[in-house]
């Protein structure tokens, strides 16, 4: 991860809120039949631009979430937002997961799929166009487009680096 993206203030906890992503049963053969354990993924944000994801294991479902929130709350990152949408088009790649994540106009909202639909409403996107191409895997998909947002650049920082206004940073 980059190290512009890291938070820079520590997010309270109770800000945090939490969406469920996906819960996997997996089944394990032994001698005596099977044996169920539950996987989980778990998006947090403060919807102000701070997001994380984690994935929990256990053999009850409610244990599996619990580890799951404790391992998103560790891998926080701070996602740049201009206007309530992404600053500019980014693609994000995990494994085989593939996806395209592009600015929207005011009013538009959330025009994505499930696993990313819960990333952007988490950090804050209000409005953002997005398309998953390759695996619809939740993992895969998730993992891709927090690779696309950690790729974001902000354009605050452009702007100084430029030594230009922020308008023409997105005219010129």
């Amino acid at each position: 991860m980059r190290e512009q993206n890291k938070p820079t203030a520590k997010t309270a906890e109770s800000d945090l809120k939490e969406k469920v992503v996906a819960i996997n049963r997996v089944a394990k053969v032994v001698k005596g039949g099977r044996r169920f354990s539950f996987s989980a993924i778990v998006v947090v944000g403060d919807g102000a631009g701070t997001v994380g994801y984690g994935l929990g294991k256990a053999n009850e479902v409610t244990d599996a979430i619990a580890k799951a929130i404790d391992d998103a709350k560790k891998n926080l990152v701070k996602v740049p937002l201009y206007k309530h949408t992404v600053p500019h088009v980014m693609e994000g790649k995990y494994s085989g997961g593939y996806v395209l994540v592009q600015p929207a106009a005011a009013g538009t909202g959330v025009i994505a799929g499930g696993a990313m639909r819960a990333v952007f409403e988490s950090a804050g996107i209000k409005d953002v166009l997005a398309k998953s191409k390759g695996s619809s895997n939740p993992h895969n998909v998730v993992k891709a487009t927090f690779d696309a947002l950690n790729k974001m650049r902000d354009p605050m920082q452009i702007a100084q680096q430029r030594g230009i206004s922020l308008a023409k940073v997105f005219n010129g």
